[in-house]
């Protein structure tokens, strides 16, 4: 790997840059946070050679959404799973708009 390849790395939401630790900090949180939402499989680092956690940019967003409903007297376990629900949600509205502009290109095409 060079360091133009590293470097290209910086902008990528997906790649796992921060450790364990670094995340907690970043996030304002512990490390036992970070793992209890991993058990509840909201989000799943990836491990680095050595088998430590290895977390994303967007993996840390999911997180602190997570610690806000936590904050706010939500359980973890139900922080999670109202998450994962507002993420199957958006996805629906996606696909549903997706289908419905199809719809509309058909229908236009068709009235001509």
């Amino acid at each position: 790997m060079t360091a133009d390849d590293s470097f290209g790395r910086l902008d990528d939401d997906d790649y796992p840059a921060y450790t364990m630790g670094r995340a907690a900090e970043m996030l304002g949180t512990t490390q036992g946070f970070l793992r209890a939402i991993g058990e509840a499989r909201l989000i799943t680092p990836l491990r680095s050679p050595g088998g430590h956690r290895r977390y994303s940019r967007y993996q840390l967003r999911i997180a602190a959404r997570a610690r806000e409903l936590v904050d706010q007297g939500t359980p973890v376990e139900s922080a999670c799973r109202i998450i994962i629900l507002e993420d199957q949600l958006e996805e629906a509205q996606r696909i549903n708009a997706e289908f419905r502009r199809t719809a509309e290109s058909r229908d236009s095409a068709t009235a001509r």
